[in-house]
């Protein structure tokens, strides 16, 4: 029987959100500076899609970046990206200060570590603000599971 759905947000560290925002902010002047001159539609068009991808997509991840624990499966969405992981596929999670670029949106973090069907080992690095529910609700589905650093 498997485990109730479980939802863990992301936590946000200070520094990326103003980055992320600051970003957005940047864009929206420079689209608006250069909106009034822009006559024809194709000036209109790329605009608009500075607009769209400039903006947009920031806001996106810092408003969706989150995980899910459901059927068996950990569901990782940020922005327009999606994994999906069976959890018996989790072989270990350590803790990972790590940079590298990943569906987190702080540096305090969590590397997963699963093999594929394939037999390929993979990792992903996640931010859940609650780390040890986070560990936990894994562990429940399954027991195997390392765990490093915690």
């Amino acid at each position: 029987m498997n485990a109730p759905a479980a939802a863990f947000a992301s936590k946000v560290d200070a520094w990326l959100a103003v980055l992320l925002l600051g970003s957005v902010v940047a864009v929206l002047v420079a689209v608006g500076a250069a909106w009034p001159r822009a006559a024809a539609p194709s000036a209109v068009a790329v605009l608009a899609a500075t607009l769209a991808l400039g903006a947009g997509l920031p806001l996106w991840i810092v408003a969706s970046t989150g995980y899910r624990i459901e059927d068996g499966e950990l569901l990782i969405r940020s922005g327009p990206m999606r994994w999906r992981i069976p959890v018996q596929d989790i072989r270990r999670i350590e803790a990972s200060r790590s940079w590298l670029s990943s569906p987190a949106l702080s540096l305090d973090r969590l590397r997963i570590h699963h093999c594929r069907a394939t037999g390929r080992m993979r990792q992903v690095l996640v931010s859940p603000r609650d780390r040890q529910g986070f560990v936990q609700a894994l562990q429940l589905l399954n027991p195997n599971i390392a765990v490093q650093g915690l």
